[in-house]
């Protein structure tokens, strides 16, 4: 009863946490995609399952999918096998030959119960789904449901003989599934430019470059789950759920590489702080406001991922200095000093010998901008130059007078976009 009680608690932090979390565009998400839920599980529980073996079956391996749920560089929740399975569901047209006639309410009525089981075993160990990533693939093939499923039995009689032909209903099939993948990806745009403010177009650009090629894949899976079911029946669902498993198991290890990474230059990055060449935190604080700064420039996830490895080690130079320089304030050095700094702090990321365009970007964050030096590095002369001057103060007032001073200094020092990007950042108030 006590283990039971303190399950019970977890299970009621985490939610709580997890919905405190939320903006409006993501309240107002859940809201519709529990509307959709709720419509689609009355109706089905009111008229009663048309072929429940087949519903249970795609259930079930949605729910597998949902259990196996990963999250992808940029904090992106997916689950491919689930995805794949209610595609799958949705474009079905018979089975063995024998015509199906299952509902859109249906299928919205199995997605979300198989997307529920499966996420029921996180949730009672203390890891809440991402409601909003939920939402968005419930929502998503609702919608796709809705436009496919009235247009079934028109499709599955011309896969009948004497015509016996597919391509009507493949075309068909892709054209939907294309549109259903473009809502998707302007509903993830939308929720990730409010969540990590920045313009939706450059959050539109993102999408398609990081999170499309994934739901491309899932998409032809669905498509070859549904034809594959003409002829082999609920055989299919085992056929393709192994390589499917097999790739999820591949971008999981891919998405903990780029974590252990990360982490590991982090680490590294402390080096400095912990040897007292810098202030407690000067690192993290300057490769936040980078990324917020970059960010509001409009540039892509893979270059802020850069500007954010560069911007954490952008002081290790530091360690080869005999006296470290009173509070680490590179701002405060002569420009030569510093630029011996970024050259020996580049010099050691290159020995990696898989971060040399991070090193380059450390080594010219001190060049003057007649040098033409690359964006990120522009981004982290400011960035550090703003950090060096008021540290972990909040104070407002502090705030604008080293803003003042980072402004006023001799012309060609600092990026002047740069440089309003960092005041709107600031402004704001929220990195």
């Amino acid at each position: 009863m006590i283990a039971t009680g303190r399950v019970a608690r977890t299970r009621g932090r985490s939610l709580n946490t997890v919905l405190r979390r939320l903006d409006s565009g993501q309240l107002l998400l859940i809201c519709a995609a529990g509307l959709v839920a709720v419509a689609g599980v009355a109706h089905t529980a009111t008229v009663g399952l048309e072929r429940p073996e087949i519903a249970v079956g795609f259930g079930a391996l949605i729910a597998v999918g949902e259990l196996a749920r990963l999250t992808m560089p940029g904090n992106r929740e997916v689950a491919p096998i689930g995805a794949a399975a209610a595609l799958g569901y949705t474009l079905l047209l018979d089975l063995s030959q024998n015509p199906l006639t299952h509902s859109a309410l249906q299928v919205v009525a199995v997605i979300a119960v198989g997307m529920a089981a499966g996420a029921a075993p996180h949730l009672a160990v203390g890891r809440p789904p991402r409601l909003d990533a939920m939402a968005r693939r419930l929502l998503t093939g609702a919608l796709l449901a809705f436009a496919f499923r009235p247009l079934a039995d028109p499709l599955r009689r011309m896969t009948e003989p004497p015509t016996s032909t597919w391509w009507p209903a493949l075309a068909v099939m892709v054209t939907l599934i294309a549109i259903s993948l473009l809502v998707d990806v302007l509903i993830a745009a939308w929720l990730r430019a409010e969540q990590v403010r920045t313009a939706f177009r450059v959050a539109v650009r993102d999408e398609l470059n990081m999170a499309f090629p994934l739901g491309a894949a899932v998409a032809a899976s669905g498509v070859l789950l549904a034809l594959a079911t003409h002829s082999m029946d609920l055989v299919a669902l085992l056929v393709f759920a192994a390589p499917l498993l097999v790739t999820q198991v591949a971008f999981r290890k891919y998405a903990g590489i780029r974590a252990t990474y990360l982490q590991t230059v982090r680490a590294l990055s402390r080096v400095t702080e912990v040897g007292g060449y810098v202030e407690p935190g000067h690192s993290r604080r300057v490769s936040r406001l980078a990324v917020a700064v970059g960010r509001e420039l409009g540039m892509a996830e893979p270059e802020l991922l850069e500007l954010e490895y560069a911007a954490l080690m952008h002081d290790i130079g530091q360690l080869s200095l005999r006296d470290p320089i009173p509070g680490g304030a590179t701002v405060l050095t002569e420009p030569e000093q510093a630029r011996r700094i970024a050259e020996l702090g580049a010099e050691v990321i290159r020995q990696t010998g898989v971060l040399d365009r991070v090193a380059e970007v450390v080594r010219r964050q001190c060049d003057p901008i007649s040098a033409d030096p690359p964006l990120s590095s522009r981004i982290i002369k400011v960035a550090n130059a703003y950090d060096d001057l008021v540290g972990p103060s909040t104070d407002r007032d502090r705030a604008g007078a080293a803003l003042e001073r980072v402004r006023a200094a001799p012309g060609g020092a600092y990026d002047p976009h740069a440089l309003e990007a960092l005041a709107r950042v600031i402004d704001r108030g929220r990195l």
